[in-house]
């Protein structure tokens, strides 16, 4: 384990200083765009109302809240990940950036000197093919949810790049990163807790202290990852560590158009393109079966009373389906009409594991989907993986700060937009930041 490490290290580092054209500013825009809305939720208000005060300057996206740069940082991941709009990857089996972005950050703050653009892009593209590896590389035990573990390991990457730290250094960093991690339980996100959502600050935190650690020579690349990530969360497999020639992670990534959990979203595709070209309502749907992957089988719970727990419901996703065009920000709130039509037409919902789709994983997160309407006809279809996956549809930058604006506004996506932009000619990437909203 040590040895694959080290490699993956050196191959993620070089992968990220030589890379050409890539989508990594498209996943910047996508996910600090997700973050200013994720900050506007009531959920994120009174988690930021509950903090007592604290001395630093630094600005939470959006400005609800000021403090040092670790708590924004921590704030930062939780607003991006709240909404399950943030992007992922279906390698990873989850979402690399929300761990790997607020690290190279906070760690750009905490810098001694100004930080070039073109290090923190470096930073964030290596620490999201990292993230990615160990993501791939675990077979997680079912039990864990995917946030807080594997994803420190690229927060750490991130921070050592920043920082200019050493081959060796950085390894250290990303090993010892797995010593720091959350507990993750699936339960606690299936009864809507939102300490659910901290556990991707506190995998930015593990791996800013890692690399802190990793810093001091306090730390060394012993292979612990073998004991933490393997030993606890699932089984680690070296091999899968291995960077592939030629392929960056990030350009391998999905972009949601749903604010649910991505193990839902083909489903909403193919009930909405159904729906589209029949002409159909929920009236005319008297019952819906969906045959999907194994991935999503926690998702199977059909009772939330909270819009955390709602969107980890897949029947009560593909019910919001059936009643509503969209599957936005306020879908799923329990005070909302819409959740409340859903729920009503929920008992016509059937899921079920299917075998024969657990076996296309990860390359394809497909779904099967039948409608029986009142006449007695039943409609089909299925899609290989949900819209905006990098294989499916994908969604370019137009499309997704089209996206972003329907978030947050032309006004503050416009901001976003232009914050990217000037990243990569920045001399101090820092004073380029101050401009998000």
């Amino acid at each position: 384990m040590r040895g694959a490490v080290h490699t993956l290290v050196i191959d993620a580092l070089a992968a990220a200083e030589t890379r050409g054209p890539s989508r990594v500013d498209t996943v910047l825009i996508d996910l600090w765009g997700v973050g200013l809305a994720g900050a506007r939720t009531p959920e994120v208000a009174a988690l930021v109302a509950s903090r007592r005060r604290e001395p630093g300057r630094w600005i939470t996206l959006g400005g609800g809240a000021t403090g040092s740069a670790e708590a924004v940082a921590l704030l930062d991941a939780v607003a991006s990940c709240c909404l399950e709009l943030d992007e992922g990857n279906k390698y990873a089996a989850g979402h690399p950036a929300a761990h790997v972005v607020p690290a190279a950050v906070a760690a750009a703050r905490l810098a001694d000197e100004p930080v070039p653009g073109t290090t923190f892009l470096t930073a964030v593209v290596a620490g999201y093919e990292v993230a990615t590896r160990f993501g791939h590389a675990l077979d997680r035990d079912p039990r864990w949810h995917t946030h807080g573990h594997w994803g420190a390991t690229g927060a750490a990457m991130a921070a050592a790049v920043v920082w200019g730290l050493s081959v060796d250094r950085a390894a250290a960093a990303v090993d010892a990163s797995t010593s720091l991690v959350s507990i993750a339980p699936w339960e606690v996100v299936l009864q809507g807790q939102f300490g659910r959502n901290l556990w991707m600050g506190n995998a930015v935190r593990a791996g800013l202290d890692a690399a802190r650690l990793a810093e001091a020579g306090l730390v060394d690349n012993v292979g612990i990852a073998s004991a933490t990530l393997g030993g606890v969360v699932g089984t680690l497999h070296a091999d899968r560590l291995a960077v592939e020639p030629g392929v960056l992670s990030i350009d391998r990534g999905y972009a949601k158009r749903h604010a649910s959990c991505s193990y839902t979203h083909a489903a909403v595709d193919v009930i909405q393109h159904l729906r589209r070209t029949g002409g159909l309502s929920a009236d005319d749907v008297t019952d819906v079966r969906v045959r999907i992957h194994g991935l999503a089988e926690p998702l199977f719970g059909r009772t939330p009373t909270n819009r955390l727990q709602a969107m980890f419901s897949l029947p009560v996703v593909v019910a919001a389906a059936l009643v509503a065009d969209e599957i936005g920000v306020d879908t799923l709130d329990p005070d909302g009409a819409t959740f409340v039509r859903a729920t009503s037409v929920v008992d016509r919902v059937h899921v079920e594991v299917a075998d024969h789709l657990t076996a296309l994983l990860p390359d394809r997160r497909a779904v099967e989907v039948e409608l029986t309407v009142r006449s007695g006809e039943v409609v089909a279809a299925g899609a290989p993986n949900p819209v905006g996956d990098s294989d499916h549809f994908p969604l370019d930058r137009d499309a997704v700060v089209a996206k972003i604006v329907g978030l947050v506004g032309a006004s503050d996506a416009r901001r976003v937009v232009g914050v990217v932009g000037g990243l990569a000619g920045a001399a101090d990437v820092v004073e380029v930041l101050q401009g998000l909203p």
